[in-house]
């Protein structure tokens, strides 16, 4: 199942590109685990950041940051669960609202995610 990994992105970073990096970084750092348990991973700045890209982003925060950023809500659709990560991130605790809206399973650790059926 296609799994999207959601945590702090812009959170705690009050805009530095710097530590907005750093937690790109930690999101994707669960990409690959997820993926060796059988599963398709997805972050959605994976998906959002180029977006924002081609519609002119300036700056984050900026009217084309808050016009692509929701990408994620939209990808929920398409994914089987959410993987939440800690840390506090007003986007993933959107994230897990609308998982559990559509009924996903929302982890919170790796080691909750089945193993793929091979």
């Amino acid at each position: 199942m296609m799994i999207m990994i959601s945590g702090p992105y812009r959170g705690g970073t009050s805009d530095d590109p710097g530590l907005i990096r750093q937690n790109l970084d930690r999101l994707q750092s669960y990409a690959l685990p997820v993926y060796r348990r059988g599963h398709v991973p997805i972050i959605g700045e994976w998906v959002a950041l180029p977006l924002m890209k081609l519609a002119g982003l300036e700056r984050v925060g900026d009217a084309v940051y808050d016009e692509s950023y929701p990408v994620a809500h939209r990808l929920l659709r398409s994914c089987g669960a959410v993987l939440r990560i800690p840390g506090d991130s007003r986007g993933a605790d959107q994230d897990v609202e609308v998982a559990r809206s559509l009924g996903l399973p929302v982890y919170f650790s790796l080691d909750e995610i089945p193993p793929a059926d091979a």
